[in-house]
């Protein structure tokens, strides 16, 4: 893999964040993720002022690999790449915005779930796909089976994962990182809960060790 999917890989966990006040929350937020042992951020186009958040928490934190999600534009890719963004999450397989990325030499995580899916990324060079929504697509059987005719690929799965199934999907080569949002919750980002974060960050860290054999 190249150096930004292994640093990503290394750490094993991406917090998927939907962050509805960036001007208020991002600053601490990424330090609450720092502290936890879990320097990178997908944070989602799903609220306004994504590009504003990842400009903060780089900003705040400039070891933070701070990247866009549910991105679905060019524009979106644009002002992401503005604010110093380092990679793109689109939750499908867009053709356009796949080249459009790369054309801007900004790393593209997009969503593949099908054998059709994995044909395309594989036409464009990608070595990290992100699959989604992973446990309602089939989980990790789904992305063994898809693993044989596509060995080459790396698999971060995203959606319906959680520290009770992190390791095992962990526990798999296939397996880069996975990603998640049951340690940046609404209810933990709008209350400030910045101490639970930090925690759920750090069991989160130990599993990833632990499925990985390095605890």
């Amino acid at each position: 893999m190249n150096e930004l999917n292994q640093k990503i890989s290394d750490i094993g966990v991406v917090p998927v964040i939907k962050l509805n006040n960036p001007e208020r929350d991002a600053a601490p937020l990424a330090k609450a993720l720092c502290e936890g042992g879990v320097p990178v951020a997908e944070v989602t186009f799903r609220a306004a002022g994504a590009d504003k958040a990842i400009r903060i928490m780089r900003e705040t934190c400039p070891e933070m690999i701070a990247g866009a999600g549910t991105v679905t534009t060019t524009a979106q890719i644009d002002a992401v790449i503005e604010a110093g963004g380092a990679f793109i999450v689109s939750p499908g397989f867009d053709p356009e915005l796949v080249a459009y990325a790369q054309e801007k030499n900004i790393p593209i995580y997009p969503g593949c779930t099908t054998a059709s899916e994995y044909h395309q990324a594989l036409k464009f060079g990608l070595e990290l796909i992100k699959f989604f929504p992973a446990e309602q697509s089939g989980g990790l059987a789904k992305i063994k089976a898809l693993a044989a005719p596509f060995p080459m690929f790396k698999v971060m799965p995203t959606g319906g994962v959680s520290l009770k199934n992190l390791k095992d999907y962990l526990s798999s080569p296939i397996i880069a990182a996975c990603g998640g949002s049951y340690m940046v919750t609404a209810d933990l980002i709008d209350n400030q809960k910045w101490d639970e974060i930090i925690e759920l960050c750090k069991k989160s860290r130990e599993i990833v060790k632990e499925a990985r054999g390095l605890a």
